[in-house]
Parts: C-alpha cells; structure tokens; sequence
C-alpha cells in the first residue's frame, strides 16, 4: 500500500509503496533492462512487473503480443522482467536511475508515479489516449483517471479494481433483524442496537492504521466530494483546512466516542487476521476494507464468505454535496511507458493489450474484477459472480473513483499522515488538531 501477503493477498494490493518505498536497494538491475541507456534496444523492450502470482496474466499477454501483428507492425517485442514482490518499488527506482532503465514498468499511479513524472521519465499519454479508440473506450472512464497526476494520464489499467466496500454479516443482521444502512442515520441507528446486543458495530484493525484511513477517504467524499482531496493531492496543503475534513474528523471522533469499534481496536491487526477474524465470527457486524476482503474471507473462513458475507455501497451523509456513488480505495495498477524508449510505438501497442477481452478473462480466471469497458459479460464464470458484478457495477457507475490517499501521496507524506489518523482514532488529538497536524504535513 512491501512483499508478503495479508488476508491471503500480495501487500502490493494494499501498501508495497509505503513499506517499499522507505530504503532503496543499492541492487542494480541492468541485466534486467536493455542495458544501452534508453530503456530500449530498437526491436527488443523491457517490460517490469510486480513478481506475484497474478503476473502469470502479464506472462500470457507478453507471449500473446509477441505472436501478434501489432508486435510486428511496431517492429518490436517484450521482455518481461518479474521483480520480486518485497523489493519491487525500491528496484524500479534503482533501475530507472541505471542504464537498465524498464520501457514500460507496472505502478499504482498517483504518488507512486510522482517523482519519475517531475523528473521527466514519463510519457504522458493523454493525447495518445484520445486518439485511438482502444485505448479512449477501453477502460472505465474513472478508473483510468483515478491514476493520474495534474489531470494526464501517465498509465494505462493492467489488474483488477480493489474498491473499498462495506461488508457486512448476513446472519448477525438477520438476527436483529436489520438492513445494510444507505445513510448516515441509519448506520448510527444500526450501531445504537448492536452496542444493546454487546456486538461491536464493526471490525476495524487499528494496529495497522491504514484501514482506518479508509473511514476519512469516504466521508470527507460524502461530504465534501472528490475535489476535496483532489486539492490535497495537488500540492496545496491547506486542502486539510477544507470545512468537509474537519467535518470527517468530526464523525470519526463520534463513532470512536460511541465505542462503534469496540475498546481494543488499536491491538487489533488486519494483517494477522485479527479483525477479519472478529467480523466472520460475528463479534463485529461490519467491517469496512478493501474488495480482497472476500478472498480473505474464502481463503480463512469459507464457509462465513459463502453463506453469511454480504455487501453493500458506503452510505450517503445528509447535506453532503459529494455523490453516493463516488468510490474509493485502489482502482487498479497501470502500466506507464518510460520517456526514454526507443521503440514508443511497440510500447504503445503493447498497452492496448491490456484492453482485450483475452487480457479480461485471464483477470476475471485470476479471480480479480477487471477494469476495462468489455469486462461485463465475463464476470459468470468469476469465482463468484454476484460479487464480482456488484464491484464491477460499482465501479462503472462511478461518476469519481479516488485513490487511497497514501498511495495518492506516496510514502514521504503518507507515514505521517497515518500518524495524524491514527492519533485522532486513538483520541490523542481532536478533530480541530487533527486538521491543524496535517495542514503542516509536507
């Protein structure tokens, strides 16, 4: 949000950047570029990718463009290059400063793009975009913009989308006879009658901060809308001065306040289990988390995943002018094309390989929910196609779709960001200092 897994997925899902990007590896990977300076050898470019076992869906679309007469037509083919999942972000940096530059390399766009686009290494591919139908209508619309900086795309969709839903268990809402709420209300109303019940209305591994970062990204969207943290992201840090923030603290405070998470969630971890754990035992209603909490769940309690998991949309916030239809969380990775390739043409063709329909069944066999505007009429033969339809439906109908803000950011003002936060849950500051603490972040 590096290497490892958590709740049965890679941690590049969720924070390879922030736990990647803190050391740089004196490691230099030229045997694994070109080697001539340019990221390029003419006929021959260098592709890397997050070495997961998701990147068996990058293996298949290298051999199939390399078979292709689009790779012919450019006179050129791929190389992929699987880095390891732990030292992924601090090789890429390595290698983009080494004769052994990647063309074309996989990211999380926004902050994790940020330093190579300022430094001039990116090809924007805004214009390219719009000038060629694949890539225009090939995606859905928010996802492509939700990795991009100062309004360019510098990425093109490659995996799934990682929304952050709110989930729910089926039998504890039966049992008291309730209804995922769809306003702000009704999700107090909620709360009010578990804390009768002695069950804690959610789930939330506090010991890990950054799921508790998801609470703010939605209601500061509720609230305020999109632009809010867009003016963040931007560089203008007196966007946390924004009335919508310190409204968000606002409501934060009062959940905590009102024990909606239960006395011990800062000992509690998403990481080890523990609050996947209290959700599918039914000692939380509610958990709050990222699309990869279904496969969490199949992965440590599958028979709680298949009968008793349920979904539902973020609840609107009265007199918030942000849409409830508005997503946030991950919406994907990208691929971006390195300024500094001789052969931008094969680069080029190579991405719109990542808008085929063969490209979106390999994701959809993966288990993971594509991105791209073709992916509806695959998603039967998902491992479970309920789910996979709503995530989609989600997503498409999505007027904005924002990026964590830690991966927005990158780690130099994510670290200190989930300090604030996790301060503010914890009640070591007030939302008032909370808003004052990030304003000063730089």
């Amino acid at each position: 949000m590096g290497g490892g897994t958590f709740g049965g997925r890679t941690f590049s899902r969720r924070w390879v950047l922030g736990a990647g990007a803190t050391t740089l590896l004196a490691t230099g990977l030229t045997a694994c570029g070109s080697g001539d300076g340019s990221g390029g050898s003419g006929s021959t470019i260098t592709a890397f990718t997050y070495g997961d076992d998701a990147a068996k869906v990058q293996v298949a679309a290298v051999k199939r463009f390399n078979a292709s007469p689009a790779a012919k037509k450019a006179k050129g083919e791929v190389r992929l290059t699987k880095v390891p999942g732990s030292d992924y972000s601090p090789k890429l940096r390595t290698a983009m400063g080494s004769p052994g530059q990647p063309d074309v390399f996989f990211n999380w766009g926004g902050g994790s793009i940020k330093a190579y686009q300022e430094s001039k290494q990116l090809v924007d591919l805004t214009d390219i975009i719009e000038a060629d139908p694949v890539l225009k209508s090939g995606f859905l619309p928010s996802v492509l913009a939700a990795g991009d900086l100062d309004g360019r795309h510098y990425g093109i969709p490659m995996r799934g989308m990682q929304p952050v839903i709110l989930f729910y268990n089926k039998s504890v809402f039966a049992e008291h006879k309730l209804q995922p709420p769809k306003t702000w209300d009704q999700l107090l109303g909620i709360n009010a009658k578990l804390k009768a019940a002695k069950i804690n209305p959610f789930a939330l591994g506090g010991a890990d901060m950054w799921p508790e970062l998801m609470w703010l990204e939605y209601l500061v969207d509720r609230i305020g809308g999109p632009e809010v943290f867009k003016r963040i992201q931007n560089g203008d840090a007196q966007g946390w001065g924004d009335p919508a923030m310190l409204k968000a603290a606002e409501m934060v405070k009062e959940l905590v306040d009102n024990g909606a998470f239960g006395s011990g969630f800062s000992s509690v971890s998403y990481v080890n289990g523990g609050a996947p754990a209290a959700f599918a035992k039914g000692k939380a209603a509610m958990h709050l988390m990222g699309s990869w909490e279904y496969s969490t769940q199949l992965g440590k309690f599958p028979d709680f995943a298949k009968k008793n998991l349920g979904w539902a949309a973020f609840p609107t916030v009265e007199d918030g002018t942000g849409d409830v239809r508005n997503v946030v969380g991950n919406p994907t990775n990208y691929w971006s094309v390195n300024a500094r390739t001789k052969n931008q043409d094969a680069a080029v063709a190579f991405l719109k390989d990542a808008a085929s329909e063969a490209y979106a069944k390999a994701l959809v066999a993966n288990g993971d929910v594509p991105t791209t505007s073709n992916a509806a009429k695959l998603l039967a033969s998902a491992p479970n196609p309920e789910y996979a339809k709503f995530q989609y439906d989600m997503v498409e109908q999505a007027p904005a779709f924002t990026l964590s803000w830690d991966q927005a950011l990158g780690d130099e003002l994510a670290t200190p960001m989930h300090t604030e936060i996790s301060k503010l849950f914890l009640g070591k500051s007030s939302p008032s200092q909370f808003v004052a603490a990030c304003k000063e972040l730089k």
